[in-house]
């Protein structure tokens, strides 16, 4: 069955700021019931709750801190779909990136979304089923040199959401991938590159889990370079090599 975003309960991980920030105001635009809204610190999460106080809940939330992933499944019982949005990124070659910034990356694009999927599994399924949102990104299929600490946790973490589809499937759970482009958030705002805004990513995100889509390309730049992975993936690495 699929999910439907209206009176859907949903929890939303680095909603603070960029695409996090934008899904809690699109769910609330299409009927979400409850919106968590998680953060590091849930104190940036004000002009959040104050679109809509009786259904956004700020929800402080650090993913690689398994004592706060605890926390958050006691208040947050109720979710039908989890949203793993949390990232960072850190810029350099693996030749001159420090191993602490590798471990960064692949502690909160990775583990953390793993971590987040393993605790909220058992919430979805006691809710009578859902979904999981992976925010993976198009350099999961193709690695930029100098983001390489990110294209690996990415990758890794594209691997792991086709792991988790035959688990979740079981308990009745959606798991979606989501491979955005280049998106006009603060993330990558020093990139001098074109940019989709952030509501149009949003948007395309729900219409395609709606639409059963379990692996959403959302914006024109995503949607094309996937096409021609699809043709010729050692032209893409070889064009995303030259960047």
């Amino acid at each position: 069955m699929l999910l439907q975003i209206k009176n859907a309960k949903v929890l939303v991980t680095g909603a603070n700021r960029g695409i996090g920030n934008v899904f809690v105001e699109a769910l609330l635009k299409n009927g979400a019931a409850r919106v968590y809204a998680a953060a590091r610190r849930p104190e940036a999460l004000t002009a959040l709750v104050a679109l809509d106080p009786k259904r956004v809940e700020a929800l402080p939330l650090d993913v690689t801190q398994p004592e706060a992933i605890a926390a958050a499944v006691t208040r947050a019982k109720d979710v039908n779909l989890l949203i793993n949005n949390a990232g960072v990124l850190d810029f350099g070659s693996l030749l001159e990136i420090s191993t602490a910034a590798v471990r960064r990356n692949m502690d909160t694009n990775y583990y953390g979304m793993l971590s987040m999927t393993r605790a909220f599994a058992p919430v979805i399924e006691a809710s009578g089923g859902g979904a999981v949102i992976n925010i993976l990104t198009l350099v999961a299929l193709a690695s930029m040199p100098g983001l390489a600490a990110y294209n690996a946790s990415k990758a890794a973490a594209w691997s792991m959401t086709q792991s988790l589809r035959a688990d979740l499937a079981k308990r009745k759970i959606q798991v979606f991938g989501v491979f955005p482009g280049a998106v006009d958030t603060d993330m990558i705002r020093s990139i001098d590159m074109p940019k989709t805004p952030a509501s149009a990513v949003v948007q395309a995100v729900l219409e395609g889990v709606v639409a059963g889509t379990e692996d959403i390309f959302p914006d024109p730049m995503s949607k094309q370079l996937y096409s021609a992975w699809k043709a010729d993936h050692k032209a893409v690495e070889h064009q995303f090599a030259s960047m």
